[in-house]
């Protein structure tokens, strides 16, 4: 990488992992979609993957009392029989009209959260389960499997806290499941570590900061940040959708 590339590409990674350490998630689309305008995909993503990992590791342990370790348990449980049929899916289906549709249906769900439709009780284990399924078919099929989960806990009436500390959870046991295959396939290389250690510190500067914010906002506030954010990630897989029919 050239010297303006990796100045780019730092302040880049500063940004997404402030609204990781913040909210609990986002750092990825965030990351790939502005890192994509100076490296190929091919090269950043495994870098991602690494720097998710080492994300929720260093977040874990202010958080591990307040995940709601059932939830996770169950969503894993159903996204870990889903995500062959995800890859099955993408090897079979045109990833942009997915990604469309993807884009427009969480933009809906934000839209009704937006207007105060929440649940008055956690989900029952069969929705919890199909919520799983359901980020493991969309990991699966392309790379987008967190907008179900993210869903599940911020419409519950779990909270912010525990919502965002079960996010951070949920996200490191599929990112290190995401690796390893990864790896399998030899797309993790020399050049990958190498990219995370120059991102290491710009990352763990960002999520420092981010946590610092979220410890000085109130529910209501985190709440309207956390939809908003949705939304822009949701926009972002909608807009990466209709940029391949061009």
């Amino acid at each position: 990488m050239d010297g303006i590339t990796i100045v780019y590409s730092v302040a880049a990674v500063l940004g997404a992992a402030f609204v990781r350490g913040y909210s609990g998630f986002g750092f990825s689309l965030l990351a790939v979609t502005a890192l994509s305008l100076r490296l190929p995909p091919a090269e950043i993503v495994p870098s991602i993957f690494l720097m998710e990992i080492a994300a929720s590791i260093h977040m874990l342990p202010g958080i591990w009392r307040e995940v709601h370790w059932r939830a996770i348990g169950l969503l894993l449980l159903g996204y870990t029989v889903t995500v062959p049929f995800g890859v099955w899916f993408l090897a079979s289906v045109p990833e942009a009209p997915m990604k469309i549709a993807l884009g427009i249906c969480v933009l809906i769900a934000v839209m009704l959260l937006m207007r105060g439709i929440v649940l008055k009780q956690m989900p029952s284990t069969t929705a919890t389960l199909a919520t799983g399924g359901a980020s493991g078919l969309l990991n699966g099929a392309f790379g987008t499997g967190g907008p179900p989960v993210i869903l599940f806990f911020f419409s519950s009436p779990a909270g912010a806290s525990i919502g965002r500390a079960s996010v951070v959870a949920y996200f490191l046991a599929t990112d290190v499941i995401g690796l390893v295959v990864m790896a399998y396939q030899g797309l993790v290389t020399p050049d990958s570590f190498l990219r995370f250690a120059i991102y290491l510190p710009a990352l763990l500067l960002g999520i420092w900061l981010g946590a610092h914010s979220f410890k000085r906002s109130d529910q209501d506030t985190f709440r309207r940040w956390i939809l908003r954010l949705l939304a822009l990630l949701a926009l972002l897989t909608l807009a990466q959708g209709l940029a391949a029919f061009y």
